[in-house]
């Protein structure tokens, strides 16, 4: 039975203020592609009934596991390419240059999905800068999905997601095969910490970082939830940091403290300085 009004209106707005994302009026196919699946799987007989069971329990583990479902998880290794290319040849350099009393990086890479990206960060840092392979870098992973953040601690991908944008070097070298699946080898996986975090919420994060990845994730919310999420990026980042968002998102017109740094066919955003 199709989605009525009233309960997709309902799941929109609950998925909204749980996550942010934004569904219009004329996403209700998305809802039932996402949810209908989730509604069989715990038995229940279709979305009404899983609608109505969300309205007695607004905030429990069904209304988690819906917002989890709708969250778009696309992701694959060096995803866009550009935004790595300018991280090794501008980026990092700068940073590791600036850093070299302090000897050491903070990294985060929000909405990380399965892992792919981090793990992406992971191998140009391993690649490209070995001379700071001594320096203790702190590099954290989150995402608000438990089941993702489950797989990309365990680091184990398919033949078909390892195919996506992974050169085959870089599969034989921090890669192993098992079964029909390859894992990160233990060494890489140790550089990356997973946590749970969602945009909405304060961050859990100490400190100040020099680089941000939160690529691909404001394009699902509005532009007052973007004001709110890139002020709290701000407070985290150094004065001489970098974020790098996806590359349809941009600060323009919703957070004037960051100019954008174009490289080559990437870029990213710095702080501007302070007079």
């Amino acid at each position: 039975m199709p989605l009525t009004a009233p309960d997709s209106e309902y799941l929109r707005t609950l998925v909204r203020n749980r996550s942010g994302i934004v569904l219009g009026e004329d996403k209700g196919y998305l809802l039932e592609s996402r949810l209908l699946p989730l509604a069989k799987v715990i038995g229940l007989a279709g979305l009404e009934e899983l609608t109505a069971r969300l309205r007695v329990e607004p905030s429990g583990q069904l209304a988690r596991q819906v917002v989890e479902a709708m969250t778009t998880n696309e992701t694959f290794f060096f995803r866009d390419i550009h935004p790595f290319e300018c991280l090794k040849k501008l980026v990092l350099p700068e940073l590791i240059a600036k850093r070299g009393g302090e000897r050491r990086l903070d990294i985060w890479c929000a909405a990380a999905s399965t892992g792919q990206e981090p793990y992406t960060i992971a191998m140009v840092l391993r690649e490209h800068f070995q001379s700071i392979a001594s320096w203790p870098t702190r590099f954290i992973a989150t995402d608000l999905a438990s089941e993702v953040l489950k797989k990309a601690r365990e680091g184990r991908y398919s033949q078909l997601e390892v195919n996506r944008g992974l050169p085959a070097p870089l599969l034989i070298k921090y890669f192993t095969k098992d079964g029909l699946d390859w894992k990160v080898k233990d060494d890489l996986k140790r550089m990356v910490e997973f946590k749970e975090q969602n945009l909405l919420d304060s961050f859990a994060i100490s400190g100040q970082l020099d680089v941000i990845f939160i690529r691909n994730v404001l394009i699902y919310f509005d532009v007052e939830t973007k004001k709110a999420i890139l002020a709290k990026c701000r407070k985290l980042l150094r004065p001489d940091g970098f974020l790098f968002l996806g590359g349809a998102e941009t600060t323009l017109n919703i957070d004037d403290a960051f100019v954008r740094a174009d490289y080559d066919k990437g870029g990213c955003y710095r702080l501007k300085a302070t007079p």
